[in-house]
């Protein structure tokens, strides 16, 4: 197979190298061909040798992935990459941007294909509503899995829930004694978690907003909760809860009670995520992450090398983590062995063939990225921000970072660390940042009281959102795509749509 036919190789050319010349004049020409191969994400090559014009554009490359090299029924979008560098024109405009790196050109070109979302997310534009309800600030705003309902918590000491399609609170959820600081719902879409300054875990019917159970025995503030994946057990069965306590703990919701804590670190756990393979990883203010074994809580290994707190962590998996078996479409499926299995088939699309990837960000200005699940070095360290690092997030497809800090600036990486831009905009320090469903555009909220939506592709700002009369401290974009929510010092939920 070749491209187009006039370039069809004979079996003799096939097997000789091409001697790229370095001369711009040279890749001038169109009637110029070199030799390449796609390779998949996880590096198989797919499809014979091809011989392909310099001026080949990314169109041409996906009509010819999608008809003669994988045979697609329906045609589907792809992304091209050249030793890490996207073709975002034609091949020899990036061949040219390599070059610098000094690729071996005599070698046969290795063009990597990934899969982009098929749906396309709307940039959001406008506020369709300001809600008001909560006495003080809007601490954590969180979207639940099939994207219909909203809950926010407050220092006010309440978790308001609210319909998205009416956009009106429905229920009050009042027992906490103190600010709620992290409010999680269960994959499975049933259940909601809040944790608190006052020290429980509380677990609630979001359908009446009954208080299932009051989870107590940590001594200090919650600090995060997180549901056990739903392609491990469909009912959410267990949470883990972090505490300023150190210790983590295990909870059964239908018995109501601790199974285990995880003891161990010596300074305040600050993040926590329950990951896809059996592990539970832990980031603490002892500057150290814990890796441990979820069914019977004990310590696999401990990662070092940060030179301060750990203020934030994210897998490559989270959106798959998060959403289970509940995707853009809006299909809900009740049977649990069904949610299982479209959860399993979710969670490996974006996992792929290797391993989970950890990043986490700290107080040293630095994000390391990790292999937690086999090793305990870093494969990478990532630097370049001015400040402590407050959020790491990976796109939903697992393919990118991005990372916001203090120093107002979010950078965006490849999920192996490569750096690929700043988006500077913001005038005060970046508190949260979130990707949309097709990873193509991330939206932030800052202390200048304003959100930004940005484009992943172009890398520019796409859309400035005023609106807040103060400081933005949560946001989260749906995972249908349709909207998105902010909670500020203001008090105020405010929803965003696109026009």
């Amino acid at each position: 197979v070749a491209w187009p036919s006039h370039h069809h190789p004979n079996s003799n050319f096939l097997h000789k190298r091409i001697h790229l010349v370095q001369e711009d004049s040279s890749m001038e020409s169109s009637d110029q061909t070199v030799l390449a191969r796609f390779c998949n994400t996880d590096g198989e090559p797919i499809g014979p040798q091809l011989s392909l014009p310099f001026d080949i554009s990314t169109e041409q490359l996906t009509t010819l992935l999608n008809q003669h090299i994988l045979k697609n029924d329906e045609p589907m979008p792809y992304s091209f990459f050249l030793n890490e560098e996207e073709i975002l024109e034609t091949l020899q405009a990036t061949l040219k941007a390599v070059q610098k790196d000094k690729l071996n050109t005599e070698e046969i070109l290795t063009i990597v294909y990934q899969p982009q979302a098929v749906f396309r997310v709307r940039s959001i534009t406008y506020c369709s509503s300001s809600l008001p309800g909560h006495t003080e600030a809007i601490l954590t705003v969180n979207f639940s899995p099939d994207g219909q309902r909203l809950a926010t918590g407050s220092g006010d000491t309440t978790i308001r829930l609210w319909d998205v399609n009416t956009e009106t609170p429905y229920h009050e959820l009042r027992g906490h004694r103190n600010w709620v600081l992290c409010v999680k719902w269960s994959p499975n879409n049933k259940k909601l978690a809040s944790g608190a300054m006052d020290r429980t875990v509380k677990l609630w019917d979001p359908e009446t907003g009954e208080c299932l159970a009051t989870l107590a025995g940590h001594r200090e503030a919650i600090t995060a909760i997180e549901w056990e994946p739903a392609h491990v057990d469909p009912h959410s069965r267990r949470l883990i809860s972090t505490s300023k306590d150190g210790t983590a703990r295990v909870w059964d919701t239908v018995m109501k009670q601790c199974l285990f804590t995880l003891s161990g670190h010596t300074g305040s756990i600050t993040c926590v995520r329950w990951g896809g393979e059996g592990l539970i990883y832990t980031g603490s203010q002892d500057r150290t992450i814990k890796v441990w074994n979820a069914n019977e809580g004990k310590l696999v290994r401990t990662l070092t090398g940060h030179g301060h707190w750990i203020n934030t962590m994210a897998l490559n998996t989270d959106y798959a983590l998060r959403t289970g078996a509940f995707d853009h479409t809006g299909t809900v499926i009740e049977d649990p062995e069904e949610m299982k299995k479209k959860a399993l088939e979710r969670y490996i699309a974006v996992k792929g063939a290797g391993c989970e990837k950890l990043a986490t960000g700290s107080d040293d200005f630095t994000i390391f990225l990790w292999e937690a699940s086999t090793g305990k070095k870093p494969i990478e360290r990532l630097t370049g921000h001015g400040k402590l690092i407050n959020v790491v997030s990976f796109s939903p497809d697992g393919r990118l970072l991005a990372t916001a800090s203090f120093d107002k600036n979010i950078k965006l990486w490849t999920s192996a660390g490569k750096f690929l831009a700043t988006f500077r905009g913001h005038v005060g320090e970046v508190y949260q940042l979130c990707w949309s469903a097709d990873s193509r555009m991330i939206v932030s909220g800052s202390k200048d009281s304003t959100m930004k939506v940005w484009d992943v592709r172009t890398r520019k700002l796409k859309e400035d959102l005023p609106g807040h009369a103060d400081e933005v401290y949560s946001v989260d974009w749906s995972p249908d795509g349709e909207r998105v929510g902010s909670g500020s010092k203001d008090r105020l939920l405010k929803i965003w749509r696109a026009s």
